[in-house]
């Protein structure tokens, strides 16, 4: 074998040759629905927490270390729903939230019906486990389709049978930032015998959302969309009433199987608090990045994929015959990160089922809309320069 420093005297010649770099300029990234940055809160309660190696299931020293932080996650997460913290579950994100949700309620109580209420805009992970329940097992869904870009209560109310057992309603949409009325929803499920789920992952941690007030029975959550660590999130249940999801250990009161990932857990427990903490300054702080946004673009034809109430943190516009593919990758090439808001399928960008809901499959604004989404740390500067970008991109 050649001695290390033989190796780097034969190839110094090749790596003497002077090396051309690339100016690296910063990226500016609007695209917080997607995923959010870590906050500071989280940073450190993770790094506190990698010294803690023991596993919160074992009865010794260090696996009581690590069972007092779970706990404490739990109790921080409890409280910012204004909840107890034995209704808190801890799962590895929105999707699986979603999962044991849907599928084990539908699975325990299909012995009362087999119908199930949801909307059309629902996220994948609501949509394909509604059709997959339909397509394998016999259920039927209602997909409710939005009027005038809104859901409405009252047409949840209509879609209900005697034997339906579960509504699935998402708190804020993902693709256009559209408010659906969860409390109404809520209320008129009292007089009828359904769970109620909600999906929240663009909601927490942006929104005041306490499901006991609101009456909800399960809620899933996913830390990274409020500046958590990807791959852990949290099911809310106002009861454990479901087949399990994951089956094995005994973690999580039996009904969750697997170790815990701890750090990423006190992480989420850290960047929830520091959001509820800051939720109304930076609620009007998403508000103000909108308004300057839309004021920016005032001189431009443009058009908004919207209905009211929305959460200012989603911002869905349209350009007239302006591709959104091609917006999209010039944007990237010069420096911004945003999307289409709809499913990237190996490299082809799929026409928003969303905006397909709400406008027809045939429309124009399947393929000309834009999704700009912020969060906290997005900055006045960073919208500005986004502005300018695009205007001197379209022409304007």
């Amino acid at each position: 074998m050649m001695p290390l420093s033989a190796f780097k005297r034969e190839n110094q010649s090749a790596h003497s040759l002077p090396i051309k770099r690339n100016k690296v300029t910063r990226v500016i990234y609007l695209d917080n629905a997607a995923t959010t940055a870590l906050s500071l809160a989280a940073i450190q309660a993770m790094t506190k927490t990698m010294t803690v190696f023991g596993n919160p299931s074992s009865t010794h020293s260090h696996g009581r270390e690590a069972s007092k932080l779970l706990r404490q996650a739990r109790e921080d997460i409890a409280q910012a729903l204004h909840t107890q913290s034995n209704k808190i579950l801890f799962t590895s994100g929105g999707t699986e939230s979603n999962n044991t949700t849907i599928k084990g309620y539908a699975f325990r109580h299909q012995n009362r019906g087999k119908h199930i209420v949801t909307t059309a805009i629902e996220h994948h992970a609501v949509l394909e486990v509604v059709e997959y329940l339909v397509d394998k097992f016999g259920f039927e869904a209602t997909f409710v389709q939005p009027v005038d870009g809104q859901i409405r209560a009252e047409d949840i109310e209509k879609a209900l049978r005697p034997d339906t057992i579960l509504v699935s309603v998402m708190a804020v949409n993902n693709e256009t930032g559209a408010i659906l009325p969860i409390k109404e929803i809520g209320e008129l499920l009292q007089e009828h015998p359904a769970a109620f789920h909600v999906d929240a992952v663009q909601a927490i941690g942006k929104l005041p959302i306490y499901p006991d007030e609101l009456r909800i029975d399960f809620l899933s959550a996913s830390a990274h969309k409020f500046h958590g660590p990807k791959g852990v999130g949290f099911l809310y249940a106002k009861k454990m009433d479901f087949d399990n999801f994951m089956h094995g250990g005994d973690q999580e009161e039996k009904h969750r199987a697997g170790t815990e990932n701890l750090i990423s857990i006190t992480g989420m427990a850290a960047a929830l608090s520091d959001s509820t903490e800051h939720l109304e300054v930076n609620l009007e702080h998403a508000q103000d990045l909108k308004d300057s946004l839309l004021a920016d673009l005032s001189d431009i034809d443009f058009y908004l994929n919207e209905s009211k109430p929305s959460l200012p943190y989603v911002i869905n516009l349209g350009f007239p015959n302006q591709k959104n593919d091609l917006l999209l990758l010039q944007m990237d090439l010069n420096g911004f990160s945003i999307s289409t808001g709809s499913a990237c399928t190996a490299g082809a960008i799929q026409p928003s089922h969303v905006l397909q809901a709400m406008y027809g499959k045939d429309s124009n604004r399947l393929h000309e809309s834009i999704r700009i989404s912020t969060s906290d740390q997005t900055t006045l500067q960073e919208i500005q320069s986004f502005t300018k970008k695009l205007k001197e991109i379209l022409g304007g």
